[in-house]
Parts: C-alpha cells; sequence; structure tokens
C-alpha cells in the first residue's frame, strides 16, 4: 500500500523498478531462447575421424593391448637373467631325542633353529638368450600387428568418410533432380492448358515426378544411414550432430618409384612376417638349448643358528655366508628335446613360407592400389565435361519440348542421363579421394 501511494504521488520513483524488471524480464527471455537453440553441429574432418574411431574401435583397442603385453613380455625377458634377491626368515622346532639336545629329525640341525638370510640367486643358460630373442621379435610383430590394424582402421574409416560425402551429395542431386521433374511436370499442365501438348505428356512428367520422390527419399534414407554407421565409430551417441570436411582430393598424384619405394619400406605385413620368421629362429635356438647345461648361482648371508641373535653363547658370531654353483648336465630325456627341436623347425619352415607370401602380396596391393589411384585420376576431368555435357542437354532439350520441337520421351531421358552423369561425377570424386587415402596408407603417410 505504501509503495502504490508513493507511486501515484510521485511517479518518477517508480522507473528505476521499471527498468530493473524490463532488464530481468529480458535477460529471463535471452536465457530461454539460447536453451531453445539446439547445439552446433561438429565439424569432423578425416583425421579427427580417424584419431577418434581409434579411440572406440574394440579391434584396435585389442591390437593396442596385445602390443603392449608384448613389449612387457620383452622387458620381463630381458630381466629373466638378472639375480633375483630374497629375504628368508624361519624359525624350525624340532622334538628332541630323549633328555638330550639333539633333534629327533636327522636332517635338522637343533631342537631350536632360527633362519634369518639374504638370498641372491640366478640360473644362465642358453635358453634364457633364445627367450629374449624370441620376446624381442614378438614384441616387434605385435608392434606391426598394431600399425595392421590402424591402417585397417584407416582404410575402414575413410571408406565411411567418403561414402557419408557421396551419400550427401547423391542426396543433393536427387533433390535438385525431384525440383526439376516438378517444374517439367508444371512446364507439361500449364502447355497441356494451352492445347499446345496433349494429357499424354502431363502423365508421363508425372509418373517421372513421383519416381524422383521416391529416389530422392531413399537417397536421404541411405545418407542418414552412412551418418549413422560413422557416428558409431566417432562419438558415445551415434545420433550426435557434426559435418563432415568436403574437401576435394584433386591433387596430382607422385611418381610411380616414390611411391613403390616408400610402400617397401614400410610394409607392416611383410615386416609382421618377418619377425614371425624370427620368432621361430629363436624357438629353434630354445629348443637346442636344451641339450646344454645350465648354471645356477646362490649365495646367501644372514644367520643359521640355534639363536636367533647375531652372536651366540661365548660371543660366538652367527652371521655367515655361503655360496654355491650348480651345474645341470642333460643326460637322457627320451628323444624329448629332439622332437621339440623337429616342431620348432616346422614352424620355422612355415614362417619362410609366409614371409615370400607377405612379399608377394606388397607387391600386388600395391599395384592394385596405384594403378586404382591412376585410373580414377585420369577419369576425373571427363566425368566433370560429362556432368556439364548432360546438364547442357537437358537445357536444349526442355527448351525444344517448350518450342514444341522435341517430345516429352526426349526430355525425361535428358533428365535420366544428367541424373547418372553427376552421380557418375561424385562416384569418381569419392573413388579419387578413397584411392589416394589407399595409397598415403599402403606408404605409411597417413
Amino acid at each position: 500500500m505504501e509503495m502504490n501511494r508513493l507511486v501515484m504521488t510521485n511517479p518518477r520513483c517508480f522507473l528505476p523498478w521499471a527498468t530493473a524488471a524490463a532488464l530481468l524480464c529480458l535477460g529471463c527471455a535471452a536465457l530461454q531462447s539460447q536453451t531453445d537453440v539446439a547445439p552446433a553441429a561438429v565439424m569432423i574432418s578425416l583425421d579427427e575421424a580417424i584419431r577418434r574411431a581409434q579411440q572406440n574401435q574394440p579391434d584396435y583397442a585389442a591390437a593396442a593391448a596385445n602390443s603392449q603385453l608384448a613389449h612387457i613380455d620383452r622387458t620381463m625377458a630381458h630381466m629373466a637373467p638378472l639375480p633375483t634377491v630374497l629375504f628368508h626368515n624361519q624359525a624350525l622346532y624340532t622334538q628332541p631325542l630323549g633328555a638330550t639336545t639333539s633333534p629327533r629329525f636327522i636332517a635338522n640341525n637343533a631342537v631350536h633353529e632360527y633362519t634369518s638370510q639374504g638370498m641372491v640367486a640366478t640360473t644362465l643358460g642358453l635358453g634364457q638368450v633364445a627367450d629374449i630373442r624370441r620376446a624381442t621379435a614378438a614384441d616387434l610383430r605385435a608392434a606391426t600387428e598394431l600399425e595392421i590394424a590402424r591402417r585397417g582402421l584407416v582404410s575402414a574409416v575413410s571408406g565411411l568418410y567418403f561414402g557419408l560425402i557421396d551419400a550427401g551429395h547423391r542426396a543433393h542431386i536427387a533433390e535438385q533432380a525431384h525440383n526439376e521433374a516438378a517444374d517439367f511436370l508444371s512446364l507439361t499442365q500449364k502447355r497441356e492448358e494451352a492445347r499446345e501438348a496433349a494429357h499424354a505428356d502431363v502423365v508421363k512428367a508425372q509418373l517421372e515426378d513421383q519416381q524422383r520422390a521416391r529416389e530422392l527419399e531413399d537417397a536421404q534414407l541411405t545418407a542418414m544411414n552412412a551418418r549413422l554407421e560413422l557416428g558409431v565409430l566417432l562419438f558415445p551417441d551415434p545420433r550426435t550432430a557434426y559435418t563432415v570436411d568436403e574437401a576435394e582430393e584433386s591433387a596430382p598424384l607422385s611418381s610411380r618409384d616414390e611411391y613403390a619405394q616408400a610402400a617397401a619400406a614400410n610394409n607392416p605385413e611383410l615386416k609382421s612376417a618377418l619377425a614371425a620368421l624370427r620368432e621361430s629362429d629363436a624357438g629353434v635356438l630354445s629348443a637346442r638349448a636344451d641339450y646344454l647345461p645350465t648354471i645356477g648361482l646362490n649365495y646367501n648371508y644372514g644367520i643359521d643358528a640355534e639363536q636367533f641373535a647375531v652372536n651366540g653363547p661365548d660371543n660366538v658370531r652367527n652371521l655367515g655366508y655361503s655360496a654355491s654353483v650348480t651345474v645341470d648336465l642333460p643326460v637322457w630325456n627320451w628323444l624329448g628335446t629332439q622332437h621339440k627341436i623337429k616342431q620348432s623347425e616346422i614352424r620355422r619352415n612355415a614362417a619362410r613360407v609366409a614371409l615370400t607370401a607377405a612379399q608377394r602380396q606388397t607387391i600386388a596391393q600395391f599395384e592394385k592400389v596405384y594403378g586404382e589411384a591412376v585410373a580414377a585420376r585420369h577419369q576425373l576431368d571427363s566425368l566433370d565435361a560429362s556432368e556439364q555435357t548432360a546438364a547442357e542437354s537437358l537445357r536444349l532439350t526442355k527448351m525444344r519440348y517448350t518450342g514444341g520441337e522435341a517430345t516429352v520421351l526426349e526430355v525425361v531421358d535428358a533428365q535420366t542421363a544428367y541424373v547418372s552423369a553427376a552421380n557418375a561425377r561424385e562416384d569418381g570424386r569419392v573413388r579419387y579421394a578413397s584411392a589416394l587415402t589407399n595409397l598415403k596408407t599402403l606408404t605409411g603417410a597417413m
């Protein structure tokens, strides 16, 4: 009441309150509008897509885990020949022999015996050298298999990436074709009303318009499915809104020799086969090591006495040390070692065959990938020219139809030819981009 009376008597005092209320309402409206705006779509480049896929793809994660485990195995194999250190403590009580202080069990030294010793022990043999070589080769093979998995993932992601671009372009072409068919339908209807065309032209145009509408719906569905397939590898929610970088790959190819040298030097399949052969060689060496003796070294320092103390009765010092060297000579194991050697040699022969097969496969794979890139690059200009020619043919045919010099079938054929040429042009661009990406992946540049 006091506020109302004050406002009525002095209207100027109401201005600050009204201004504050208005600003508060504007702020609430702006905040509401911000919450209503959908989040902006994320721009994803091919490199970013590959990086995200490496974090979400289970096969690549398994290959990375295997590589890490193999590296740890290699470290453990190098540490195996090193001496181990153990601090041993034991209190032993043995039943005495009658009223004497001698233990009843002859294997024990006293009724009360205490052991507290630090022990350093190691075993040396050719088998440990073979284990180190085998673990090193296995580590290298796991690393190359990780690279193979990475390149496979790059190939899969790039295929989905460029497939999404192609599907988007095809949907745009289908939309243009539908608009063109709708315009032609309107043209035939106007010409029928002016008694310049038969009703059959309208029927044909209607059928064409309906067909283009169905093609547009299918193209949009294909684009949505391609977006979801790629989104599975990129986001926790594959429905996340995102866009891809559609920069065209039209760079010229380098010389064939340059690509061939890079492919030979950076081929993980060849390196994996070579590492597998080295691993099998180490297996043969490990099997043959069973023919040779092994040496064991042991050093103990501490107490082994009847008192748990540094000094015993009469100031006898309990601390002492002992050392031992053990040599184990293999004599007879019923030809077990010979059978192990035979098994390891069979595995090595198989690894050699795999290596030569990998070499042949490397040559063939490079020839196919490089040939695909060359063919796709050569066809780009021709596809662009065909698309432009088809567009010009459609324009001229429609002008002839408007002038009564062409039939409706000629216009429909021209529309179909343009759609085919436009789709072929987009397919050619995606084909070259995919081929160039595969070539870069094969040479280790990507």
